[in-house]
């Protein structure tokens, strides 16, 4: 018969046995579910936003991420099929790319931007990407809807970009600017770079919204300061909102006024006498 000491030890190593049983069989089962998901884990090209809507001169950007499920490295070409015109362009970590290679699990984030052609009507547009290596091709079919264009264009009343202004006075310039685009223009500011000391107002400085197709007239009071060199000089006119700008560049040739040069006249005269005088004078002596 066993002792009572004897069946205390007998029941400490059957609890210790059942307790590493326990441990030993839970880390398994925990390490064999993990290499399931793992071995579960598919190689896969996706993206949270496939559809995005944009102007036809504003770029789609999406932002995908590329998964190598297999056990070994592999090497993705990127590569798309676009309708005429368009342009795309893939980038990881900022750094323009054209084929990815991945180790076995690991995964990327790739930034694709798509611009479409100019002449893009409003439409719903399929981009298909692939990611193609010799062991699969991984798709990712992406949407871009065009809603319009955005353009703006702005000339003279005439034509013309050039005139005379005389030195000390001021020259309206009236400009025209057009929606050229198939979207609303809204808050359109406009600006201008001046040479020194000019000056220029706006009327109006500002516009709120400029339908497609429609014109505004603008009128440009420019102001050239008293005693500016007579010559050539280039004043340039912006008008500008988040969706676009359109820029004139204007030739003022400056002139003196006619008082500015009869009274150079009669100062030239007046010295001519002051030296005749002079020299009458004093010449005798």
């Amino acid at each position: 018969m066993l002792t009572r000491l004897q069946f205390n030890h007998a029941q400490q190593f059957s609890f210790y046995a059942l307790f590493l049983a326990l441990f030993f069989g839970y880390n398994y089962q925990a390490h064999a579910q993990q290499s399931a998901t793992q071995s579960n884990a598919k190689s896969a090209f996706e993206t949270p936003l496939i559809n995005i809507e944009a102007a036809s001169n504003e770029p789609f950007r999406y932002n995908a991420t590329l998964r190598n499920g297999g056990g070994e490295a592999v090497l993705y070409d990127l590569d798309t099929q676009l309708p005429a015109g368009w342009q795309i362009s893939y980038r990881v970590q900022g750094s323009f790319v054209k084929s990815i290679r991945l180790e076995a699990g690991q995964m990327q984030d790739v930034s694709i931007e798509v611009n479409a052609a100019y002449t893009a009507k409003p439409d719903k547009y399929k981009i298909p990407v692939r990611a193609v290596s010799k062991q699969d091709t991984l798709s990712l079919d992406l949407e871009a809807v065009v809603k319009g264009s955005y353009s703006i264009e702005m000339t003279t009343l005439t034509g013309r970009l050039s005139d005379e202004v005389v030195a000390g006075s001021s020259k309206e310039i009236q400009v025209i600017l057009k929606n050229t685009g198939t979207l609303p223009l809204n808050d359109v500011e406009l600006s201008s770079q001046l040479p020194a000391k000019w000056e220029a107002t706006f009327e109006p400085a500002n516009i709120k919204q400029l339908e497609s197709g429609k014109t505004v007239d603008v009128k440009i009071n420019l102001k050239v300061p008293d005693k500016t060199i007579a010559g050539d000089y280039v004043a340039k006119f912006t008008a500008r909102n988040p969706n676009g700008s359109a820029e004139i560049s204007f030739r003022a040739a400056v002139t003196t006024s006619m008082l500015s040069g009869w009274i150079g006249v009669l100062i030239i005269l007046t010295a001519i006498c002051l030296v005749y005088y002079l020299i009458r004078k004093y010449g005798r002596r």
